[in-house]
This record gives structure tokens, C-alpha cells and sequence, in this order.
């Protein structure tokens, strides 16, 4: 997920087989391995697991994925996209790795300054 877990940092998990069709918003960690049908906003890390499905936007501190996402991700600091993983929207982040194999179909944007939990103009 990130480089260090926060002492004393919420950590949330929504296991495989899950389904959510809802706005999710959380200060602390949280892991997709099931679905999310809906946006997922938190100020700490973001993880979607291998089998992890978000339809919806994504926007965290820290961002790994594994899985698929089916909307806008913005990372405050750091995205990963790792060999298995499928983004098909748009992208904002200060720093990205994309490991080989990843599918990214959108568009993306880096800068220093990314704000989380905040409205999006246009990339």
C-alpha cells in the first residue's frame, strides 16, 4: 500500500465477494477486494486488490492497484499501477509507477500539488 502504516490509523477492508453500491469516505486505509459501485474518498492510503472492482472515482493519499478501476483516480503523492491492473478513466498524481502489463486507457496529469476530496476541473 504505502511506505508505512500511520500509528493508530483507521483500517478498513471490503473482502472479496463484497458489493457496494455507494459513496464510500474514510479518514483511514482501506483495501478493495470485492466491488465498489460508487466513488471511494479517503485522506489515507488506497489499495484495490487483485480481485478489487471500483465504478467510480478513486482518491486517496496513496494509491495502489491491482485490480480494475472504472473512473478518475487521483493520488495526492504516489500511484501505483501494478502488472495485472486495468484503469480505464483519467488520472491525477504527483508521482506514478507503472509496472509492465498495466492497462491504462484515459488521460493523465502530474503535478506537485494534488488536493484530495476536492471537485476536479478538467484535465
Amino acid at each position: 500500500m504505502a511506505d508505512k502504516k500511520q500509528s493508530g490509523e483507521a483500517f478498513s477492508v471490503i473482502g472479496t465477494g463484497t458489493v457496494i453500491t455507494g459513496n464510500i469516505k474514510t479518514d483511514g486505509m482501506i483495501r478493495v477486494d470485492g466491488k465498489v459501485v460508487g466513488n471511494l474518498v479517503t485522506l489515507g492510503d488506497a489499495a484495490v486488490g487483485l480481485t478489487g472492482i471500483i465504478e467510480g472515482s478513486l482518491d486517496a493519499r496513496n494509491i495502489t492497484v491491482a485490480g480494475k478501476v472504472m473512473g478518475t483516480i487521483t493520488a495526492m503523492q504516489k500511484l501505483v499501477l501494478e502488472s495485472k491492473s486495468v484503469l480505464k478513466g483519467d488520472l491525477r498524481t504527483a508521482r506514478l509507477v507503472v509496472d509492465e502489463g498495466a492497462v491504462f486507457d484515459g488521460r493523465s496529469a502530474m503535478t506537485t500539488t494534488v488536493a484530495v476530496g476536492v471537485p476536479r476541473g478538467q484535465l
